[in-house]
């Protein structure tokens, strides 16, 4: 089936976070939305059908989740990451902030520091603060646009002895897609230091220009044993409305101290919709998914040739995965909250402040989401390169 990813679909309707929630948080609704990760695009038909099928019945009644769930997310990850986690030792999950907060609560103590590096997901921060941690963090290298890991930082972090590395694989916001030599280091590291790794592989399936996803738990056998993984069909189908991620554990200790949180309050089910949309993404989903990443390179590429040619003050370094740009704004020469009001207030755009994502790593930085229709993105660049042009005199 040949899916348009370019047709406008009008979200305003929808009761879409990304429209009606932009005012309150931007201060105006005369913007383009291109901030929080979800996409202006309609997911894969069989996912549709499968919602449709299930509506149907007419009874939506407490959800009974069979055996074929999980295997389908591990022949799944078998398939496109050439690793198949045991589907006893999978548990469903709201979503993967959820999971954070709760191996933050569950795995450390009051006062722990938890490590992760930075520029990083803004909710990174959040999961370890509202638990009363504190965050350790670990800036990474950059290089011309191209971000790495400072692994002499990161082992003196670790010799502070955190109970918990939570990494972004791959990575939110900068867009790495972390080699096997870079992840074998970080969980060597993890595993001599005693650091639980908790993986954040949500953003794993949307891989880009020929880069692939290795799971952390396949480096190897040692540092699977040391590692849980959060993944989810939610990012890469556009489902993250349906509330559902799974998580797979190295072993039974680790996943029962996990689940026994979340039973202690009764939630431990699907709803209705994303068991059967869940089973359908990761059956039947492929060739959807084929194709939205041809349309997300395509995004890319328009987006590194536009700058180039007529905005050189902000620079992209491609990314490698991810439909999330991190654009380096510092050639505009705006400081602290001059660079997020000068998007909004004159390129009319809502985009993520780079602060969010770390306070002085992300300063001078915009995240721009391009999972959109072309036509979207080309009015958006428009409206950056005028109002660009008028702040330069041009």
């Amino acid at each position: 089936m040949k899916y348009d990813f370019d047709r406008p679909i009008d979200r305003w309707n929808n009761f879409a976070a990304k429209y009606d929630e932009m005012e309150a948080r931007f201060g105006r609704r005369d913007l383009i939305p291109m901030w929080i990760a979800d996409m202006d695009l309609m997911t894969a038909q069989p996912i549709l059908d499968a919602i449709d099928a299930r509506n149907r019945q007419g009874i939506f009644g407490y959800t009974s989740r069979p055996d074929s769930y999980f295997e389908a997310v591990c022949q799944w990850q078998e398939k496109r990451n050439g690793w198949k986690p045991d589907p006893a030792l999978c548990l469903y999950t709201l979503g993967v902030v959820p999971a954070l907060c709760t191996f933050v609560r569950e795995f450390s103590k009051p006062g722990d520091e938890i490590l992760f590096t930075t520029p990083v997901y803004g909710e990174f921060f959040d999961s370890v603060e509202n638990w009363g941690r504190k965050c350790l963090t670990v800036p990474l290298k950059e290089e011309n646009g191209y971000y790495s890991m400072d692994f002499e930082v990161f082992e003196e972090a670790l010799k502070r002895r955190p109970p918990l590395f939570i990494l972004c694989n791959p990575h939110n916001p900068v867009g790495r897609a972390w080699t096997a030599d870079e992840l074998r280091r970080m969980g060597e590291l993890c595993v001599q230091y005693g650091t639980l790794i908790i993986s954040d592989e949500i953003h794993s399936d949307l891989m880009l220009f020929g880069h692939k996803h290795i799971p952390m738990a396949t480096v190897s056998e040692e540092i699977a044993a040391n590692t849980i993984t959060c993944t989810s069909a939610t990012k890469t189908f556009n489902l993250a409305g349906l509330q559902a991620a799974t998580l797979m554990f190295p072993n039974e200790k680790l996943r029962d101290t996990y689940q026994a949180f979340w039973k202690s309050m009764d939630v431990h089910r699907n709803n209705s919709f994303s068991l059967v949309a869940v089973e359908a993404a990761f059956r039947y989903g492929e060739e959807w998914l084929e194709q939205l990443l041809a349309h997300l390179e395509r995004n890319v590429t328009y987006v590194e040739n536009y700058l180039k040619e007529n905005i050189p003050e902000i620079t992209l370094h491609r990314p490698e995965c991810t439909y999330l740009l991190w654009l380096n704004c510092k050639g505009l020469g705006l400081a602290g909250d001059e660079l997020p009001a000068f998007m909004v207030n004159e390129a009319h755009l809502a985009l993520n402040d780079g602060r969010g994502f770390g306070k002085t790593e992300g300063e001078g930085y915009m995240r721009m989401n391009i999972a959109c229709p072309l036509c979207t993105l080309e009015k958006a660049m428009a409206q950056l390169k005028a109002a660009v042009d008028k702040h330069m005199g041009r």
